[in-house]
């Protein structure tokens, strides 16, 4: 079993920051990429940004140079720096990780709980 449990979301003015931290546990081999999708209501799941091998991050377009994703692989967690914040963004933010579990298993997708960010005009 893989968990990943998220904090830092909560309610924020237009133009504040927020961080988000999320720190998987469990039953990890190794990680190959982590990050952040969001889901606002009524809309799909989008990605944020997602750290891949090598270091490798992409944003999405509405958040570019405003939010910045890093990893830390000794305690395999992600964060996600949210600056400049709009009402737009107001959302629930889900970690995301893709593992294996074993040297010869499969990688496996997981998700976080969810935080919710809420960001007033």
């Amino acid at each position: 079993q893989v968990h990943l449990v998220e904090s830092g979301g909560g309610l924020v003015q237009a133009g504040g920051s927020l961080r988000l931290s999320c720190l998987a546990s469990g039953s990890i081999f190794d990680i190959n990429v982590m990050g952040w999708y969001r889901q606002a209501p009524g809309k799909e799941r989008e990605m944020v940004a997602v750290i891949r091998p090598g270091g490798i991050t992409n944003y999405a377009d509405a958040v570019k140079g405003r939010f910045t994703a890093s990893r830390d692989n000794l305690k395999n967690a992600v964060y996600l720096q949210m600056n400049s914040l709009k009402f737009e963004d107001t959302a629930v933010y889900y970690c995301y990780l893709e593992a294996t579990t074993g040297r010869s298993s499969p990688t496996f997708r997981y998700w976080g709980q969810g935080t919710p960010v809420t960001v007033s005009s």
